[in-house]
């Protein structure tokens, strides 16, 4: 079974239709019961009276069918167990009598995760939790497919935050991977993966994001040091680069210069004396030397 809208009517018109029958019906009902009354007519009286009783009734069974549906909510109706359809315009409407409606809010929600503990794809324990965006966007669904689409969605979306984190490290040492730290390429993931998931229940998935990732507490001070140490190496590196491309420059210029004659013995004195000053990350102490390199 589909979504589908429910047969309506203008709730306006049809009060005033029910006033104006009510009023013509008991006019009518009251002058039979007068005219009765005056000509001795005691059945055509007692006949006046229940029709007035009858008219009264059928009013108050019809006025059962007034609904009133605000913006950005869905009714969906069912008579008797049978789904008929759902009305999700705003306003006051008259729908089938002795039907049951229920509403559904197609209001933009948010909620967000627990903390989740969980091993990355290293191994390695990790807490995370993410915020999710959704909407109702099919009443019929989010009313019948599951027991409670607001309790589906949380759950469903613990369990997408887990399987995220199970798939990917925290930090990724490769450029071919991607870590848990990649906002961009996590969230579109994760956003996909809840459509998925939560199609059977009638919700749009708008977005989902990480708002909290760590390591756990117990290997987070180890983790901290092994960072550093990565950050370390990763600027030495970047020094050594840079000194080794000054180095070379600088003797370059010396050669094209004809400042001096270096040979190879005061070439490589002068690459370690260079790469000892660009490398070290204390300030230098020159020492003047008054001999010859060959003493």
């Amino acid at each position: 079974m589909e979504l589908r809208s429910a047969f309506r009517m203008n709730g306006f018109v049809v009060l005033l239709g029910w006033l104006v029958f009510t009023l013509l019906f008991g006019a009518a009902a009251v002058l039979a019961f007068i005219s009765a009354t005056q000509h001795g007519g005691g059945a055509l009286a007692w006949a006046g009276a229940v029709a007035a009783v009858l008219a009264v009734l059928v009013v108050a069974l019809l006025a059962t069918g007034l609904i009133i549906v605000n913006p950005n909510e869905a009714k969906v109706v069912t008579f008797f167990g049978r789904y008929i359809g759902s009305v999700s315009d705003p306003g006051f409407f008259s729908v089938v009598p002795l039907t049951e409606r229920r509403s559904i809010s197609l209001r933009v929600r948010n909620f967000e995760t627990q903390k989740l503990k969980v091993n990355d794809a290293d191994g390695n324990p990790v807490e995370i939790a993410a915020v999710v965006v959704y909407k109702v966007i099919d009443s019929f669904k989010a009313a019948f497919a599951v027991d409670d689409y607001e309790e589906y969605v949380e759950t469903q979306s613990e369990a997408a935050v887990r399987h995220l984190a199970t798939t990917h490290p925290y930090d990724a040492h490769d450029d071919a991977r991607t870590s848990l730290r990649d906002g961009a390429e996590v969230a579109e993931e994760l956003t996909v993966e809840l459509r998925e998931r939560t199609l059977t229940a009638g919700i749009e998935v708008i977005e989902a994001r990480i708002t909290h990732l760590a390591y756990a507490p117990e290997i987070a001070q180890a983790m901290l040091v092994r960072q550093q140490a990565a950050q370390v190496v990763a600027a030495r590196t970047q020094i050594v680069e840079g000194a080794v491309g000054m180095v070379g420059l600088a003797l370059d210029r010396l050669t094209e210069a004809g400042t001096v004659q270096l040979d190879e013995e005061r070439k490589a004195a002068m690459v370690s004396n260079l790469l000892v000053v660009l490398c070290g990350d204390r300030a230098t102490q020159p020492v003047v030397n008054t001999g010859s390199l060959y003493a």
